[in-house]
């Protein structure tokens, strides 16, 4: 399993939000260039960094730093925020990123996104669905978990078969340390063979990631707040 530390920036400066909710925001003292250095001496190879405010805005607010941290950094660096053109992939790539994240274009214009695969190939776009439960249905939220799609996740993911990476957030989880959504990420590894997906939201514990069948997982709040140790939470995962 490979592991992701996430790092979320709004103005440049590290956070994390309760539930996706741009009102309940933590900070935290580390500059982003020092926490993916920092990310790299624990031994990931991989870090997921979010641009919030153009996760927010829709439109890239951050991309500038994104392409200077993507261009220093010693580890692959998952981008996301505010992607919503080719162009915007393109940049970032450019850049030195490893892979850009597309999310809620995924959901409003499917032949964009399927574009996307076809100039820069699978291997370098990662959907990333965010969704809330409705019952036992995950339902995708867009727009920094602003808005609605009436979609649910299978909707979304079956327009993409060309897709290899998928990453999946409870937004119900998220932040929450309550541990992962083990059953959706259970029956999405099941219904999605050919995606390897990434877990995000709720994982707190050595414990969580020992369930997860996933081929990756996202660890934020409680890798920041000392909660799981990112050194020995990849050990583990060797």
């Amino acid at each position: 399993m490979i592991l992701y530390p996430a790092m979320d920036l709004i103005g440049g400066r590290i956070v994390r939000l309760r539930q996706g909710r741009f009102d309940d925001v933590t900070y935290y003292d580390a500059t982003p260039a020092t926490a993916l250095r920092d990310f790299a001496a624990d031994g990931a190879e991989w870090a997921h960094v979010v641009d919030l405010d153009g996760a927010k805005a829709g439109a890239p607010a951050q991309h500038r730093l994104l392409a200077e941290l993507a261009a220093s950094s010693p580890l692959k660096l998952q981008v996301a925020g505010g992607v919503r053109t080719a162009d915007h992939v393109a940049t970032l790539l450019e850049a030195g990123a490893a892979r850009v994240v597309v999310g809620s274009l995924a959901v409003r214009d499917p032949a964009a996104t399927l574009g996307l695969f076809d100039r820069f190939g699978p291997e370098r776009i990662t959907l990333s669905l965010d969704v809330r439960m409705a019952g036992d249905t995950p339902m995708v939220a867009t727009h920094g978990w602003q808005e609605d799609s009436g979609l649910s996740l299978w909707d979304v993911a079956s327009r993409y078969p060309e897709a290899r990476h998928l990453l999946l957030t409870d937004i119900g989880r998220d932040g929450m340390l309550e541990g992962p959504n083990q059953a959706l990420l259970a029956e999405a590894v099941t219904r999605l063979p050919h995606l390897a997906i990434q877990a995000s939201g709720g994982v707190t514990s050595l414990g969580d990631l020992a369930q997860l069948t996933t081929a990756g997982a996202i660890l934020g709040r409680a890798m920041w707040e000392g909660r799981l140790l990112l050194a020995e939470a990849i050990r583990a995962c060797r």
